[in-house]
């Protein structure tokens, strides 16, 4: 029997195992597995049991990793002469608050009738153990239908990602040889806006940084001091509106070191996408774009760094008005970084910068919030054609290769701690509310999402 027909087999007893697949997912929702909140703490570690038992009975070799946060999970494929591949997901979740937001209880599923078509309602439902579970439900229809798994699989499910990750590294250090593979699969990803699917090739790198001006050692009368006494206030305003100039470029030394232009492949292809920025303004309750000047809107969310002021406080700002020079005025500030960029160099350059303006008076501190390069994934790996094939298949619609604006530092470590690049493939929509009350994921991405990691497994065997 040809692959081809031994897909379809395959095809068809996802299509006939819907609802017990629907049943396990429902299992693995209902465990509150909120990762941040140390009360839930048993409930992670219940969560991470639940997937070592599954798949073991499945036929993986799963063990639970203890570490110094939540579990890990790691299971093994039996070995033969196919291409390494490790796959990753997360099986922890976002609180849930504000409660009171959600239309019924966050870890109790249900399918629901809605406009836009049947959704699975819970916590997680769609960030990340839904799109999890496609691909283990991916591995046991092609176990029934071939009687063996697909050989030299790595599956790591992380218990921390929606904690920030402390034990992620460490742990990738420790088990380098363990998950060694050529290339990584990230289910955490979604399709492109308009419902194509997509494999993202390209994420931003992050880094944060919090500022602190301090003056006087009180608040001072403003009649009294200003205009003789520093102001903490005005001296972190005029730092952080000297960040860019009227083009909308960061105006940090050595800022773009490492900042690629776009392929013209992939410009292409992106230019093909017909983002309309407008629109998608519009969906925030704005309608103009800004931004470098000659550079396309997708070129702008997807492929340039950005500066940005995530919050500022200082002063009086409460009810009536009180006119006093501030002690103390602090902000925090992120930067977006594409291509080759340095975040050590980021944060140097923009902490020269501030204290270039700081007085003699003032005294400045830095608090730092995390850094990451951002990644580049080699497209020219010919994994990445027939992953895209096959979800073209699929979804009877072209795929598309496209970048994300946001960050997921796992791709980044994947490249530089084991070597390999990674194929981020998710089925979620922009509408799925991951992180906000009544997360949805649609019942197509589920079922299609389990189907279409079928063909791409099959591709890559």
């Amino acid at each position: 029997m040809g692959i081809d027909a031994r897909l379809g087999d395959i095809l068809t007893q996802l299509d006939q195992g819907r609802e017990e697949a629907l049943s396990r997912l429902f299992e693995l929702l209902r465990i509150p597995s909120i990762s941040t909140d140390p009360e839930y703490a048993p409930e992670v570690r219940r969560a991470a049991e639940w997937l070592v038992a599954e798949l073991t009975d499945l036929g993986l070799d799963a063990k639970l990793h203890d570490t110094t946060g939540h579990p890990m999970v790691v299971a093994h494929t039996p070995s033969g002469d196919a291409r390494p591949v490790l796959f990753y997901g997360h099986y922890d979740v976002q609180p849930v608050d504000p409660l009171i937001l959600w239309d019924r209880d966050p870890f109790d599923p249900e399918l629901q009738d809605t406009p836009d078509g049947t959704v699975i309602r819970a916590r997680g439902a769609s960030d990340d153990k839904g799109q999890l579970m496609t691909f283990v439900e991916a591995l046991r229809a092609w176990k029934a239908v071939h009687g063996t798994l697909p050989s030299d699989l790595v599956l790591l499910f992380e218990g921390e990602e929606e904690s920030g990750s402390p034990s992620l590294l460490p742990f990738l250090e420790a088990h380098r040889d363990e998950l060694s593979a050529s290339i990584a699969l990230i289910c955490d990803t979604g399709r492109y806006s308009d419902g194509r699917p997509a494999i993202t090739t390209q994420l931003r790198g992050l880094v944060g940084q919090e500022v602190v001006i301090r003056g006087a050692d009180r608040d001072l009368h403003s009649g009294a001091f200003g205009g003789l006494a520093a102001n903490p206030i005005m001296v972190l305003s005029q730092a952080l509106a000297a960040l860019k100039d009227t083009d909308g470029r960061v105006t940090l030394p050595g800022f773009y070191d490492g900042v690629e232009d776009l392929p013209e492949q992939l410009a292409r292809d992106w230019e093909a996408l017909n983002f309309d920025a407008q629109a998608f303004l519009g969906g925030v309750g704005l309608k103009t774009p800004i931004g470098e000047k000659g550079r396309t809107p997708l070129e702008m969310q997807w492929n340039r760094p950005t500066a940005e002021i995530n919050g500022i406080a200082g002063g009086y700002a409460g009810d009536g008005f009180k006119t006093v020079l501030p002690a103390e005025a602090r902000a925090k500030v992120s930067f977006r970084l594409t291509g080759q960029q340095d975040p050590a160099k980021v944060r140097e350059a923009f902490q020269a910068h501030v204290r270039s303006f700081v007085p003699d008076d003032c005294r400045v501190e830095f608090h730092d919030h995390g850094a990451s390069p951002a990644s580049v994934m080699d497209i020219t790996d010919p994994a990445f054609g027939l992953a895209r094939q096959a979800l073209s298949d699929e979804w009877q619609q072209e795929a598309v290769f496209i970048g994300a604006g946001g960050s997921i530092p796992i791709a980044g470590d994947f490249k530089r701690m084991l070597g390999m690049d990674t194929m981020l493939i998710g089925f979620a929509k922009d509408d799925d509310r991951i992180h906000s009350p009544n997360e949805k994921y649609d019942l197509e991405s589920f079922e299609k999402g389990a189907r279409s990691w079928a063909r791409i497994l099959a591709a890559l065997r």
